[in-house]
């Protein structure tokens, strides 16, 4: 269940499986009991439930929980802000039979649970008006909320709030998540997010064409590096990291730990001569190589089984930096780009991308954060971090990690993936440096870019998590060992 279906591509899958022959009604009986479940468990037994209905079949799966509640011996309110508007929603209006109050005006009188399902996940208008005010009146109460779908006022395509938009407890949603759910503010007023199996098949998700994915472990596991009985280092890959000059030499120190903890056999830091010494100072499993600069690069990645390049990471701005990052894109290796190697190119991103786009076959991976992204792409016109990602990696050629507590990767074809298990300490500096030289050793590896790109990104943040709060960036690679295990539990390493 890892595929995110925007709203359009969930409607597709409603289309397909009526047209399937499982009639509107039952999907819609089925998603209200699953509402109902949700809030019975939340809820004391014969405990006060308002519903709130709007007027499409969101409102209708409210109905037929109102309705399964009340048989189960809740007391059970419902208003609505207005008759149903769909045949299906009608058919589970008529079948609740009780009073139904007018959503003006209406303020919580204590419940113990409400029920919103006034809009879901294709809402497409700002909400505002009497609807915004009882929004507004609910977060302000704190009331206990179960959301049907998406809490309303929250776009499921992009996970923007649309005006404003209730905070939940818990979210029902069904058959998939949805953008929205992932990518913030949305998730943020979602709370927990239960996806309920409601009769629509895999076959039918895998017709809508859907590209986008939650970056969870079952999208890349069976993908990942795994060392095997009669391996050696040299089969495990050789990632080289260009260091910047003497005063600015610790990011790519972390960024070849990050290399080197997550399982790349051999990493090597190509450092100018003036840092040589500070740098083999700090060194100890980790190579050191002397580099003049783009010439020397050259020579460095020359030996084909240094199969990938690091580079950004404290190297400074300007135009020694574009020639390493043209000697690396020619090389032959994957290449990551990131901080000063994404900055260098801010007034002239065409020639960046000219070069990533001479080697089409070879994987290239940029990780900006939102500033650097900024620099290179502009505004990059779209209505979502998943669609300035998107149109990013079109734009660039090489797979886009667009940094921050809802990481996205995006690939040039647009498959793209959303992360949330980032947690919020992990924003400390030098942690996007250790980040980009977690993904240089899984591509080292042999991990395609997308998946090396997702596999490192949660990575990433679960070694965050392993760390606690309080981190380092130091702290980050020591923690991947925890993360492998968890990978591994359960698995045989043959």
């Amino acid at each position: 269940m890892r595929e995110l279906l925007t709203p359009a591509e969930m409607a597709e899958a409603d289309r397909l499986t009526i047209v399937a022959g499982t009639p509107g009604h039952v999907l819609m009986e089925r998603a209200g009991i699953a509402v109902a479940d949700a809030v019975a468990r939340l809820a004391p037994f014969g405990g006060r439930v308002a519903v709130l209905c709007g007027p499409g079949n969101n409102g209708g799966d409210g109905y037929v929980a109102a309705r399964v509640l009340r048989q189960r011996g809740f007391r059970v309110t419902v208003a609505a802000n207005g008759p149903p508007r769909t045949g299906d929603a009608a058919r589970a209006t008529e079948q609740w039979g009780g009073p139904v109050a007018p959503l003006a005006g209406w303020r919580a009188g204590g419940p113990d649970i409400v029920v919103d399902a006034l809009y879901g996940a294709g809402l497409g208008r700002d909400i505002t008006g009497e609807e915004a005010e009882v929004i507004a009146a609910l977060n302000e109460a704190g009331c206990r909320v179960v959301a049907v779908d998406i809490p309303s006022g929250i776009d499921g395509r992009t996970g923007a709030v649309r005006g404003v938009a209730l905070r939940a407890h818990e979210t029902v949603t069904f058959c998939r998540r949805k953008p929205g759910h992932l990518l913030l503010p949305g998730r943020g007023h979602c709370g927990t997010v239960r996806t309920v199996d409601i009769g629509i098949s895999d076959e039918a998700v895998a017709r809508t064409g859907a590209r986008v994915f939650a970056n969870e472990p079952a999208l890349w596991r069976d993908l990942l590096p795994l060392p095997r009985a009669g391996g050696h280092k040299y089969g495990r890959g050789h990632v080289v990291v260009v260091s910047g000059g003497i005063t600015s030499t610790g990011a790519a120190r972390l960024a070849a730990r990050g290399a080197l903890r997550v399982g790349a056999g051999l990493v090597t830091l190509a450092s100018p001569a003036e840092a040589l010494q500070v740098n083999a100072a700090h060194l100890t499993a980790i190579m050191l190589q002397p580099m003049d600069g783009a010439a020397g690069l050259g020579a460095i990645l020359s030996d084909r089984r240094r199969n990938a390049v690091c580079l950004g990471p404290g190297l400074g701005v300007g135009g020694e930096t574009r020639a390493l990052v043209a000697e690396a894109l020619a090389s032959g290796a994957a290449v990551v780009l990131d901080a000063d190697a994404l900055t260098s190119f801010a007034d002239n991103p065409e020639q960046l991308f000219a070069g990533i786009r001479l080697w089409p076959d070879r994987p290239v991976v940029m990780t900006p954060h939102t500033g650097e992204f900024s620099r290179l792409f502009g505004a990059a016109e779209a209505d979502s971090k998943l669609g300035r990602a998107r149109l990013a990696a079109g734009l660039s050629g090489a797979a886009v990690v667009l940094k921050g507590a809802d990481t996205v990767v995006a690939m040039p074809d647009g498959r793209a993936s959303i992360a949330a298990n980032a947690p919020p300490w992990l924003a400390t500096a030098g942690s996007g440096d250790v980040l980009a030289g977690i993904v240089a050793g899984l591509l080292a590896q042999g991990m395609p870019a997308f998946e090396a790109a997702g596999a490192g990104v949660w990575m990433h943040g679960e070694a965050g998590r392993a760390a606690g709060i309080g981190l380092i960036a130091e702290d980050l690679p020591e923690a991947l060992p925890r993360v492998w295990a968890d990978l591994t539990s359960g698995n045989r390493v043959s």
